[in-house]
């Protein structure tokens, strides 16, 4: 926890280095506050075949899932972090994105849990 999933079209991959892409990400959460650093989670997953509307245009969306308990504030800032900074290190990439979802303490569970 938490848990950040990168998917993007395969030529994002050749535009910039997937560890650079991830640390971007990661350093962005990390600066929120919210989240302890070793906790945060990233992946990335590129797409060779995909549609954005009706053509292959580049694309870059974030799937965020977080514990529940931050403010709206607080996930509207992550999410705004996350995409000036990706809209910076891509400025040719039209369809830059993210949703941030929840999941609920109660039925989370994990290795060390048990």
């Amino acid at each position: 926890m938490p848990h950040f999933v990168i998917h993007c079209s395969d030529h994002i991959l050749s535009l910039k280095d997937e560890e650079e892409i991830l640390r971007l990400v990661h350093d962005t959460d990390d600066a929120t506050g919210l989240f302890k650093k070793g906790d945060i989670k990233v992946r990335i997953q590129s797409f060779k075949d995909f549609m954005v509307g009706n053509t292959k245009s580049d694309f870059i969306h974030v799937f965020g899932n977080i514990m529940e308990g931050r403010t709206i504030e607080q996930k509207a800032g992550l999410s705004k972090g996350i995409i000036t900074n990706l809209k910076f290190a891509f400025k040719a990439v039209p369809v830059i994105s993210i949703n941030i979802s929840e999941f609920e303490k109660a039925t989370y569970c994990n290795r060390d849990m048990i």
